[in-house]
Protein backbone atom coordinates (compact mmCIF):
# COMPACT_ATOMS: atom_id res chain seq x y z
CA UNK A 1 0.00 0.00 0.00
CA UNK A 2 2.83 2.45 0.78
CA UNK A 3 4.58 1.64 -2.67
CA UNK A 4 0.98 2.60 -4.14
CA UNK A 5 0.82 6.05 -2.71
CA UNK A 6 4.41 6.61 -3.74
CA UNK A 7 3.13 5.86 -7.63
CA UNK A 8 0.04 7.96 -6.71
CA UNK A 9 2.11 11.07 -5.64
CA UNK A 10 4.88 10.72 -8.84
CA UNK A 11 2.06 10.40 -10.87
CA UNK A 12 0.36 13.93 -9.40
CA UNK A 13 3.84 15.51 -9.55
CA UNK A 14 4.10 14.57 -13.03
CA UNK A 15 0.42 16.02 -14.07
CA UNK A 16 1.45 19.59 -12.57
CA UNK A 17 4.91 19.72 -13.82
CA UNK A 18 2.83 19.19 -17.81
CA UNK A 19 0.04 21.30 -16.70
CA UNK A 20 2.53 24.22 -15.83
CA UNK A 21 4.73 23.55 -19.05
CA UNK A 22 2.10 23.82 -21.39
CA UNK A 23 0.65 26.61 -22.96
CA UNK A 24 -2.50 27.54 -24.96
CA UNK A 25 -2.65 26.90 -28.48
CA UNK A 26 -4.19 29.25 -30.23
CA UNK A 27 -5.25 28.62 -34.24
CA UNK A 28 -6.59 31.42 -36.62
CA UNK A 29 -8.88 30.41 -38.86
CA UNK A 30 -11.22 32.22 -41.92
CA UNK A 31 -12.58 35.65 -40.38
CA UNK A 32 -15.84 36.96 -41.70
CA UNK A 33 -16.08 40.86 -42.37
CA UNK A 34 -18.87 41.94 -40.02
CA UNK A 35 -16.98 45.15 -39.91
CA UNK A 36 -20.09 46.47 -41.61
CA UNK A 37 -22.52 44.75 -39.92
CA UNK A 38 -21.27 47.52 -36.86
CA UNK A 39 -23.90 49.82 -39.07
CA UNK A 40 -26.30 47.40 -39.06
CA UNK A 41 -26.16 47.34 -35.09
CA UNK A 42 -23.72 49.14 -33.28
CA UNK A 43 -23.21 47.34 -30.31
CA UNK A 44 -21.34 44.44 -32.82
CA UNK A 45 -17.87 44.76 -31.33
CA UNK A 46 -14.91 42.34 -32.34
CA UNK A 47 -13.18 39.44 -30.22
CA UNK A 48 -11.20 36.08 -31.01
CA UNK A 49 -12.08 32.74 -29.72
CA UNK A 50 -8.78 30.82 -28.26
CA UNK A 51 -9.36 27.36 -27.88
CA UNK A 52 -8.60 26.07 -24.72
CA UNK A 53 -5.61 23.42 -24.31
CA UNK A 54 -6.54 19.92 -24.94
CA UNK A 55 -6.14 16.42 -23.59
CA UNK A 56 -4.82 15.40 -26.97
CA UNK A 57 -2.41 18.16 -26.86
CA UNK A 58 -1.08 17.85 -23.15
CA UNK A 59 -0.35 13.81 -24.03
CA UNK A 60 1.66 15.14 -27.46
CA UNK A 61 3.11 17.81 -24.92
CA UNK A 62 4.51 14.71 -22.69
CA UNK A 63 5.73 12.25 -25.34
CA UNK A 64 8.09 15.58 -26.61
CA UNK A 65 8.86 17.12 -23.89
CA UNK A 66 12.54 16.29 -22.48
CA UNK A 67 12.25 18.11 -19.12
CA UNK A 68 9.12 15.71 -18.44
CA UNK A 69 9.87 13.28 -15.58
CA UNK A 70 9.77 9.40 -16.98
CA UNK A 71 6.80 7.38 -14.88
CA UNK A 72 8.24 4.63 -12.90
CA UNK A 73 7.57 1.28 -14.74
CA UNK A 74 6.90 -0.79 -11.76
CA UNK A 75 3.47 -2.09 -11.33
CA UNK A 76 0.34 0.37 -11.20
CA UNK A 77 -2.75 -1.63 -11.43
CA UNK A 78 -4.95 -1.58 -8.65
CA UNK A 79 -5.58 -4.71 -6.01
CA UNK A 80 -8.48 -6.49 -7.56
CA UNK A 81 -10.50 -5.90 -4.36
CA UNK A 82 -10.35 -2.19 -5.35
CA UNK A 83 -10.25 -1.79 -8.69
CA UNK A 84 -13.89 0.00 -9.76
CA UNK A 85 -16.24 -1.35 -11.90
CA UNK A 86 -15.70 0.26 -15.10
CA UNK A 87 -19.27 1.26 -17.17
CA UNK A 88 -19.75 -0.48 -19.96
CA UNK A 89 -21.18 1.86 -23.03
CA UNK A 90 -24.82 1.16 -24.12
CA UNK A 91 -25.53 1.73 -27.76
CA UNK A 92 -28.54 3.99 -27.70
CA UNK A 93 -30.72 5.02 -30.56
CA UNK A 94 -31.26 8.17 -32.01
CA UNK A 95 -34.19 10.33 -30.46
CA UNK A 96 -36.75 11.57 -32.95
CA UNK A 97 -34.87 14.92 -32.85
CA UNK A 98 -31.39 13.53 -33.19
CA UNK A 99 -32.96 11.68 -36.23
CA UNK A 100 -34.00 14.79 -37.25
CA UNK A 101 -31.48 16.86 -36.87
CA UNK A 102 -29.58 14.17 -38.51
CA UNK A 103 -31.61 13.62 -41.81
CA UNK A 104 -31.74 17.54 -41.81
CA UNK A 105 -27.92 17.97 -42.02
CA UNK A 106 -27.42 15.42 -44.74
CA UNK A 107 -30.19 16.94 -46.80
CA UNK A 108 -29.62 20.12 -46.79
CA UNK A 109 -25.91 20.28 -46.28
CA UNK A 110 -24.77 20.02 -49.89
CA UNK A 111 -26.40 23.38 -50.83
CA UNK A 112 -24.52 25.52 -48.14
CA UNK A 113 -21.60 27.26 -49.13
CA UNK A 114 -18.36 29.22 -47.75
CA UNK A 115 -17.86 32.47 -49.28
CA UNK A 116 -14.04 33.09 -49.22
CA UNK A 117 -12.84 37.04 -50.75
CA UNK A 118 -9.10 38.01 -50.23
CA UNK A 119 -10.17 40.60 -47.32
CA UNK A 120 -12.86 37.68 -45.24
CA UNK A 121 -14.97 35.06 -45.35
CA UNK A 122 -18.89 34.18 -45.20
CA UNK A 123 -21.66 31.42 -45.71
CA UNK A 124 -24.21 31.28 -48.81
CA UNK A 125 -26.13 28.57 -49.96
CA UNK A 126 -27.24 27.49 -53.40
CA UNK A 127 -31.33 27.95 -54.63
CA UNK A 128 -30.92 27.28 -58.53
CA UNK A 129 -29.12 23.94 -59.06
CA UNK A 130 -28.16 26.17 -62.68
CA UNK A 131 -25.54 27.72 -59.89
CA UNK A 132 -27.35 31.00 -58.65
CA UNK A 133 -26.11 31.48 -54.50
CA UNK A 134 -27.36 34.11 -52.22
CA UNK A 135 -25.40 35.35 -49.45
CA UNK A 136 -24.78 38.78 -47.72
CA UNK A 137 -24.11 41.94 -49.37
CA UNK A 138 -21.82 42.72 -46.29
CA UNK A 139 -19.67 39.59 -47.44
CA UNK A 140 -18.34 40.59 -50.56
CA UNK A 141 -18.66 44.59 -50.64
CA UNK A 142 -15.22 45.03 -50.71
CA UNK A 143 -14.95 43.52 -53.92
CA UNK A 144 -12.24 41.43 -55.58
CA UNK A 145 -11.69 37.44 -56.58
CA UNK A 146 -15.22 35.25 -54.81
CA UNK A 147 -14.35 31.84 -54.42
CA UNK A 148 -17.12 29.13 -53.36
CA UNK A 149 -16.12 26.25 -51.05
CA UNK A 150 -18.54 23.44 -51.38
CA UNK A 151 -18.91 20.43 -48.59
CA UNK A 152 -17.87 18.03 -51.43
CA UNK A 153 -14.63 20.07 -51.19
CA UNK A 154 -15.22 21.40 -54.68
CA UNK A 155 -13.93 25.03 -55.62
CA UNK A 156 -15.47 27.70 -57.79
CA UNK A 157 -15.39 30.93 -58.97
CA UNK A 158 -18.21 33.11 -58.61
CA UNK A 159 -19.44 36.12 -60.59
CA UNK A 160 -21.24 38.92 -58.47
CA UNK A 161 -24.74 38.55 -60.55
CA UNK A 162 -26.07 41.87 -58.45
CA UNK A 163 -25.97 42.85 -54.63
CA UNK A 164 -28.80 44.93 -52.71
CA UNK A 165 -27.29 46.85 -49.83
CA UNK A 166 -30.83 47.83 -48.26
CA UNK A 167 -31.46 44.17 -47.44
CA UNK A 168 -27.89 43.19 -47.31
CA UNK A 169 -28.08 40.07 -49.87
CA UNK A 170 -26.03 39.53 -52.59
CA UNK A 171 -26.28 36.54 -55.36
CA UNK A 172 -23.84 34.79 -56.73
CA UNK A 173 -23.32 32.93 -59.96
CA UNK A 174 -21.01 29.44 -60.43
CA UNK A 175 -20.61 27.72 -63.46
CA UNK A 176 -22.23 23.99 -63.42
CA UNK A 177 -23.37 21.74 -64.93
CA UNK A 178 -26.94 19.59 -65.34
CA UNK A 179 -27.08 17.45 -61.52
CA UNK A 180 -23.87 18.57 -60.55
CA UNK A 181 -25.22 20.98 -57.18
CA UNK A 182 -27.93 20.09 -54.67
CA UNK A 183 -30.10 23.81 -53.94
CA UNK A 184 -32.10 24.32 -51.24
CA UNK A 185 -35.85 26.03 -51.42
CA UNK A 186 -36.76 29.22 -49.94
CA UNK A 187 -39.95 29.07 -47.57
CA UNK A 188 -42.57 31.25 -46.14
CA UNK A 189 -40.97 33.27 -43.35
CA UNK A 190 -44.42 35.17 -42.74
CA UNK A 191 -45.79 31.60 -41.27
CA UNK A 192 -43.01 31.49 -38.63
CA UNK A 193 -43.84 30.96 -34.85
CA UNK A 194 -42.26 32.32 -32.23
CA UNK A 195 -40.50 28.79 -30.48
CA UNK A 196 -40.45 27.22 -33.70
CA UNK A 197 -37.18 25.12 -33.97
CA UNK A 198 -34.66 26.63 -36.78
CA UNK A 199 -30.94 25.53 -37.46
CA UNK A 200 -28.14 27.45 -39.01
CA UNK A 201 -25.47 26.09 -41.36
CA UNK A 202 -22.41 28.09 -42.06
CA UNK A 203 -18.56 28.30 -41.81
CA UNK A 204 -18.12 30.44 -38.11
CA UNK A 205 -14.87 31.48 -37.73
CA UNK A 206 -14.18 29.39 -41.15
CA UNK A 207 -14.92 26.43 -39.80
CA UNK A 208 -17.08 24.92 -42.71
CA UNK A 209 -20.25 23.50 -42.61
CA UNK A 210 -20.74 23.60 -39.29
CA UNK A 211 -24.30 23.33 -37.84
CA UNK A 212 -26.38 25.41 -34.64
CA UNK A 213 -29.91 24.84 -33.04
CA UNK A 214 -32.11 26.87 -31.93
CA UNK A 215 -35.55 28.40 -31.79
CA UNK A 216 -37.44 31.39 -33.33
CA UNK A 217 -36.43 34.24 -30.61
CA UNK A 218 -38.75 36.62 -31.41
CA UNK A 219 -40.82 37.83 -35.15
CA UNK A 220 -41.34 41.85 -36.65
CA UNK A 221 -37.67 43.37 -35.83
CA UNK A 222 -36.89 45.74 -37.82
CA UNK A 223 -33.08 46.57 -38.45
CA UNK A 224 -31.35 49.03 -40.18
CA UNK A 225 -30.56 48.68 -43.74
CA UNK A 226 -26.80 47.93 -44.65
CA UNK A 227 -25.90 50.70 -47.06
CA UNK A 228 -22.95 52.70 -47.48
CA UNK A 229 -23.39 56.65 -46.40
CA UNK A 230 -27.37 55.75 -45.42
CA UNK A 231 -27.22 53.50 -42.74
CA UNK A 232 -30.48 53.97 -40.84
CA UNK A 233 -32.24 56.13 -43.70
CA UNK A 234 -34.41 52.56 -44.50
CA UNK A 235 -34.87 49.53 -42.61
CA UNK A 236 -35.52 45.61 -43.65
CA UNK A 237 -38.59 44.66 -41.86
CA UNK A 238 -39.73 41.90 -40.68
CA UNK A 239 -36.37 40.44 -39.64
CA UNK A 240 -36.22 37.68 -37.45
CA UNK A 241 -34.56 36.84 -34.00
CA UNK A 242 -33.05 33.61 -33.18
CA UNK A 243 -30.94 32.09 -30.61
CA UNK A 244 -29.15 29.50 -32.93
CA UNK A 245 -25.51 30.20 -32.11
CA UNK A 246 -24.15 32.87 -35.23
CA UNK A 247 -20.80 34.29 -35.01
CA UNK A 248 -18.32 36.05 -37.69
CA UNK A 249 -18.89 33.50 -40.78
CA UNK A 250 -22.29 32.77 -40.54
CA UNK A 251 -23.22 35.62 -42.65
CA UNK A 252 -24.88 34.91 -45.60
CA UNK A 253 -25.55 31.56 -44.62
CA UNK A 254 -28.96 30.15 -44.19
CA UNK A 255 -31.94 29.88 -41.68
CA UNK A 256 -33.43 26.60 -42.18
CA UNK A 257 -36.54 25.23 -40.87
CA UNK A 258 -37.33 21.80 -39.82
CA UNK A 259 -38.72 20.61 -43.11
CA UNK A 260 -35.22 22.00 -44.58
CA UNK A 261 -36.74 25.15 -46.17
CA UNK A 262 -34.46 28.64 -45.69
CA UNK A 263 -37.12 31.14 -43.94
CA UNK A 264 -33.85 33.79 -43.52
CA UNK A 265 -30.76 34.61 -44.09
CA UNK A 266 -28.14 34.70 -41.44
CA UNK A 267 -26.80 38.75 -41.16
CA UNK A 268 -25.97 40.22 -37.66
CA UNK A 269 -25.63 39.55 -34.05
CA UNK A 270 -26.13 41.26 -30.81
CA UNK A 271 -23.09 41.15 -29.17
CA UNK A 272 -20.40 43.59 -27.46
CA UNK A 273 -18.10 41.02 -27.91
CA UNK A 274 -18.94 40.05 -31.82
CA UNK A 275 -19.35 36.51 -30.99
CA UNK A 276 -22.69 34.37 -30.37
CA UNK A 277 -24.72 35.85 -27.29
CA UNK A 278 -27.81 33.95 -28.19
CA UNK A 279 -29.55 36.70 -30.16
CA UNK A 280 -28.94 37.15 -34.06
CA UNK A 281 -30.86 38.20 -36.56
CA UNK A 282 -31.88 37.24 -40.37
CA UNK A 283 -33.56 38.39 -43.26
CA UNK A 284 -36.58 36.78 -43.70
CA UNK A 285 -36.98 34.70 -46.53
CA UNK A 286 -40.03 36.27 -48.47
CA UNK A 287 -37.73 39.76 -48.58
CA UNK A 288 -35.03 37.15 -50.04
CA UNK A 289 -37.49 36.54 -52.60
CA UNK A 290 -38.61 40.20 -53.55
CA UNK A 291 -34.97 40.66 -53.53
CA UNK A 292 -33.30 37.45 -55.51
CA UNK A 293 -35.96 37.79 -58.31
CA UNK A 294 -35.15 41.13 -59.08
CA UNK A 295 -31.84 40.59 -59.09
CA UNK A 296 -31.96 37.72 -61.58
CA UNK A 297 -33.62 39.59 -64.11
CA UNK A 298 -31.98 42.85 -64.18
CA UNK A 299 -29.17 43.31 -61.21
CA UNK A 300 -30.89 45.95 -59.51
CA UNK A 301 -33.74 46.06 -56.86
CA UNK A 302 -36.51 48.73 -56.81
CA UNK A 303 -38.37 48.88 -53.58
CA UNK A 304 -41.93 50.81 -53.29
CA UNK A 305 -41.89 53.97 -51.93
CA UNK A 306 -44.26 55.74 -49.47
CA UNK A 307 -42.42 58.49 -48.23
CA UNK A 308 -42.86 58.99 -44.49
CA UNK A 309 -40.84 58.80 -41.25
CA UNK A 310 -42.95 57.41 -38.35
CA UNK A 311 -42.84 54.58 -35.64
CA UNK A 312 -45.42 52.45 -34.10
CA UNK A 313 -47.71 54.04 -31.95
CA UNK A 314 -47.53 52.85 -28.51
CA UNK A 315 -50.15 52.68 -25.54
CA UNK A 316 -47.96 55.53 -23.80
CA UNK A 317 -48.05 57.74 -27.46
CA UNK A 318 -51.52 56.70 -27.83
CA UNK A 319 -52.80 57.91 -24.32
CA UNK A 320 -50.36 60.92 -24.84
CA UNK A 321 -52.21 62.02 -28.26
CA UNK A 322 -55.58 61.54 -26.52
CA UNK A 323 -56.33 58.12 -28.07
CA UNK A 324 -57.40 55.06 -26.19
CA UNK A 325 -54.30 53.56 -24.89
CA UNK A 326 -55.52 50.56 -27.35
CA UNK A 327 -55.60 52.28 -30.40
CA UNK A 328 -52.31 50.42 -32.62
CA UNK A 329 -50.82 51.60 -35.84
CA UNK A 330 -48.41 53.81 -37.10
CA UNK A 331 -47.77 57.09 -35.94
CA UNK A 332 -46.77 59.75 -39.44
CA UNK A 333 -44.08 61.60 -37.77
CA UNK A 334 -42.78 63.36 -40.72
CA UNK A 335 -43.76 63.37 -44.62
CA UNK A 336 -40.86 63.87 -47.23
CA UNK A 337 -41.65 66.89 -49.38
CA UNK A 338 -42.21 65.72 -53.06
CA UNK A 339 -42.70 62.05 -51.81
CA UNK A 340 -45.70 60.05 -52.41
CA UNK A 341 -47.56 60.58 -48.79
CA UNK A 342 -46.97 64.39 -49.58
CA UNK A 343 -48.69 64.26 -52.74
CA UNK A 344 -51.44 62.12 -51.64
CA UNK A 345 -52.12 64.54 -48.52
CA UNK A 346 -50.85 62.21 -45.38
CA UNK A 347 -50.53 64.77 -42.55
CA UNK A 348 -47.32 64.47 -40.35
CA UNK A 349 -46.43 65.62 -36.72
CA UNK A 350 -45.65 69.14 -34.97
CA UNK A 351 -42.09 69.27 -36.27
CA UNK A 352 -40.96 69.85 -32.60
CA UNK A 353 -42.50 66.65 -31.23
CA UNK A 354 -43.08 64.69 -33.80
CA UNK A 355 -47.15 64.20 -32.71
CA UNK A 356 -50.43 65.25 -34.05
CA UNK A 357 -49.53 63.71 -37.28
CA UNK A 358 -51.93 60.72 -39.09
CA UNK A 359 -51.91 57.25 -37.59
CA UNK A 360 -52.28 54.46 -40.42
CA UNK A 361 -54.06 51.73 -38.80
CA UNK A 362 -54.75 49.99 -42.42
CA UNK A 363 -53.22 49.42 -46.15
CA UNK A 364 -55.30 47.93 -48.95
CA UNK A 365 -57.80 46.90 -46.28
CA UNK A 366 -55.13 45.12 -43.72
CA UNK A 367 -54.83 45.75 -40.56
CA UNK A 368 -51.89 47.86 -39.14
CA UNK A 369 -50.88 47.54 -35.90
CA UNK A 370 -47.05 48.28 -36.10
CA UNK A 371 -44.09 49.78 -38.10
CA UNK A 372 -43.20 46.76 -39.05
CA UNK A 373 -46.81 45.98 -40.54
CA UNK A 374 -47.11 48.84 -42.97
CA UNK A 375 -43.59 48.22 -44.28
CA UNK A 376 -43.36 44.83 -44.28
CA UNK A 377 -46.72 44.85 -47.25
CA UNK A 378 -44.82 48.17 -48.78
CA UNK A 379 -41.35 45.89 -49.45
CA UNK A 380 -43.02 42.73 -50.30
CA UNK A 381 -46.38 42.99 -51.73
CA UNK A 382 -45.99 45.98 -53.24
CA UNK A 383 -44.43 47.78 -56.62
CA UNK A 384 -43.22 50.69 -57.65
CA UNK A 385 -46.25 52.97 -59.29
CA UNK A 386 -49.31 50.62 -57.69
CA UNK A 387 -51.92 52.56 -55.90
CA UNK A 388 -52.58 51.78 -52.06
CA UNK A 389 -55.60 52.62 -49.87
CA UNK A 390 -54.10 53.60 -46.46
CA UNK A 391 -56.99 54.12 -43.64
CA UNK A 392 -55.75 56.83 -41.25
CA UNK A 393 -57.02 58.01 -37.96
CA UNK A 394 -56.75 61.61 -38.20
CA UNK A 395 -58.10 64.44 -35.90
CA UNK A 396 -60.27 62.14 -34.36
CA UNK A 397 -61.77 60.67 -37.09
CA UNK A 398 -61.31 57.38 -39.53
CA UNK A 399 -60.66 58.39 -43.31
CA UNK A 400 -59.14 56.67 -46.34
CA UNK A 401 -56.21 58.21 -48.25
CA UNK A 402 -55.12 56.94 -51.91
CA UNK A 403 -51.21 56.62 -53.03
CA UNK A 404 -49.68 56.15 -55.68
CA UNK A 405 -46.13 54.89 -54.17
CA UNK A 406 -42.89 55.86 -56.16
CA UNK A 407 -39.58 54.26 -56.18
CA UNK A 408 -37.27 54.28 -53.33
CA UNK A 409 -34.68 57.27 -53.85
CA UNK A 410 -30.92 56.37 -53.22
CA UNK A 411 -30.48 59.28 -51.65
CA UNK A 412 -32.82 61.52 -49.73
CA UNK A 413 -33.11 64.41 -47.39
CA UNK A 414 -35.43 63.02 -44.67
CA UNK A 415 -35.74 59.23 -43.40
CA UNK A 416 -38.47 57.53 -44.22
CA UNK A 417 -40.39 54.50 -42.97
CA UNK A 418 -37.63 54.99 -40.20
CA UNK A 419 -38.39 52.80 -36.73
CA UNK A 420 -37.96 55.22 -34.33
CA UNK A 421 -38.75 53.20 -30.78
CA UNK A 422 -40.71 55.08 -28.59
CA UNK A 423 -40.42 54.78 -24.69
CA UNK A 424 -43.20 52.28 -24.25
Amino acid sequence: MQRRFSVIFVLMALVAVLLTGCGTVTQTVGQNILDQVAQVLPTVAPSAQAPTTTDAQLQTAAQTDPTATAAPTGDLSLDTADEAQVVQPVPVAPTTQEETYIELYKRVNPAVVSVYMTSGSGSGFVIDPDGYIVTNNHVIAEGGPITVYFSNGEVKDATLVGTDTQADIALLKVDAVAGELTAVPLGDSDALEVGQMVVAIGSPFGLDNTMTTGIVSALSRSMPADETGLSGQYTIPNVIQTDAAINPGNSGGPLFNLAGEVIGVNTAIESPVRANSGVGFAVPSNVVMVVIDQLRQGGAVKYAWLGISGGTLTAALAEEVGLDRTTRGVLVSEVTAGGPAAAAGLQGGDAATGLGGDIIIGIDGLTVTTFDDLLGYIVQEATVGQTVTLTVLRDGQQVTVPVTLGERPAVVEEPQLQQEFPQP
